[in-house]
């Protein structure tokens, strides 16, 4: 009986789990109209961030997102995709006050519904895409997920994907 029990909830577990997708491909522009297609960053490990500039979780994981490009550099790509009511005066603002070096780039939701598969959605989301183009996990934040965003969580699950090798930085 104990083995029916665990071989029904086993089955429960697996069907509940999201499925290993492909990330949907897309080529967004940045301030500069310089265009970011997530398939210039195959073979490296991307963080897809879902972000605004007036949510303060997105601004504590800019600190988070910089220590991943000191530990991996080019191993690693990080792409933040901001959707309306941001306009290019808020991010530039946003960019210069957090420095960030990574493409932060526009999407009118078409980018944002494909990856989260609903029209409402809290921020920050991200996706953490293996060198294969397959997402392997998805982060929204909340209490479970605090670490990921604010503390070195997320650094510890890039070393499973990276062999734990630091890149050129």
């Amino acid at each position: 009986m104990r083995i029916l029990f665990a071989v029904l909830l086993s089955a429960v577990a697996l069907t509940a789990a999201d499925p290993l997708r492909r990330a949907p491909g897309f080529s967004l522009p940045d301030m500069s109209t310089a265009q970011h297609d997530l398939a210039d960053f195959r073979g490296k490990v991307v963080i897809l961030e879902f972000m605004q500039t007036t949510c303060p979780h997105c601004a504590a994981f800019t600190d988070v997102l910089a220590r991943v490009q000191q530990k991996f550099g080019d191993k690693v790509g990080i792409l933040a995709i901001v959707n309306p009511p941001d306009d290019n005066k808020k991010v530039a603002a946003y960019i210069n006050g957090h420095k960030i070096t990574y493409p932060v780039m526009f999407d009118c939701g078409q980018v944002a519904y494909s990856y989260l598969r609903t029209v409402k959605f809290d921020l920050p989301q991200v996706y953490l895409i293996d060198a294969n183009g397959m997402i392997q996990r998805h982060y929204e934040y909340g209490a479970m997920t605090r670490d990921i965003f604010e503390g070195n969580a997320l650094l510890t699950e890039i070393e499973k994907f990276t062999g734990g090798v630091a890149g050129k930085k």
